[in-house]
């Protein structure tokens, strides 16, 4: 039922005492002007994710297994900085928790969504697969990309603003990887203890506040260069360390990769079916 009818509606007032009705006043414009809601909503989250198999088919397609999406169940995240960065209160889970998600549309009609951790503390999270095999039309798995992988991360926190006027998307967080594992079967490789963190992170004197990577981008509807509505994504900026402990070429170790100070600026991608 989408409301009263107005005969329902007389009758519910007709039946109302006279001297509730004398206590009635109507509201004037200004008076209704200073009506408004509660300032957003807050969500807080507990997740664990496992998905058997995610599939993208083209003719053929290919498959992703076994994903899980969760805590990382740690507590050793850096450990050259001393001390637990997940140190909430709630002790180590394989669930994403500790955090919050506040909610608000701005007097300009965008919507801001903040995501931060509920008591002090960065969130953790980590993310493994299986293998990522393409497939042919038939079904029968062929090359295998890539397999055994795990990624144990942190954020800092992170905001999301739908700007009402450009009819952006505009993405900004903060993240660190402690460390990232993978193998890349048909070309023999191997990436062992990968590491991202802020450009300014030095493991001789860590400091926790310029440990995490900054991550500015937007996400909306632009053409690409013939003139065709694709998904645009522009990366703003990015700056980050990454250091990979060990370059596996078929299964042996052949050394160790540092990138400083690495600087994505500027960037834009368009992405479009052909």
């Amino acid at each position: 039922m989408k409301g009263l009818k107005p005969s329902l509606l007389a009758l519910c007032v007709a039946g109302m005492p006279a001297a509730a009705l004398a206590e009635i006043q109507p509201l004037d414009e200004a008076s209704m002007g200073n009506i408004t809601g509660q300032s957003g909503v807050t969500i807080e989250l507990e997740a664990k994710i496992n998905i058997d198999k995610f599939i993208y088919t083209d003719d053929g397609s290919l498959e992703i297994n076994d994903i899980f999406i969760g805590g990382g169940n740690r507590t050793d995240y850096f450990p050259e900085l001393g001390f637990n960065l997940t140190g909430n209160g709630i002790g180590p889970t394989d669930r994403i928790d500790n955090v919050r998600i506040n909610i608000d549309i701005a007097s300009d009609g965008d919507a801001i969504i903040n995501i931060l951790p509920i008591v002090f503390g960065a969130v953790d999270f980590t993310v493994t697969t299986g293998a990522w095999n393409l497939v042919d039309t038939g079904g029968t798995p062929g090359t295998t990309l890539i397999d055994n992988f795990r990624m144990d991360a942190l954020i800092g926190s992170g905001t999301i603003r739908i700007d009402t006027a450009t009819d952006k998307m505009n993405i900004k967080t903060d993240f660190a990887i402690d460390d990232m594992d993978f193998d890349v079967p048909f070309l023999g490789i191997g990436i062992r203890d990968f590491q991202l963190t802020g450009p300014d992170y030095d493991l001789q004197a860590p400091q926790p506040l310029r440990l995490f990577a900054n991550v500015d981008m937007d996400i909306y509807q632009g053409p690409n260069q013939a003139g065709v509505d694709s998904l645009a994504v522009d990366l703003n900026n990015f700056e980050a360390d990454i250091r990979i402990g060990g370059v596996l070429i078929g299964g042996t170790s052949i050394g160790s990769v540092a990138i400083d100070n690495l600087a994505i600026t500027d960037t834009k991608l368009r992405i479009y079916g052909h």
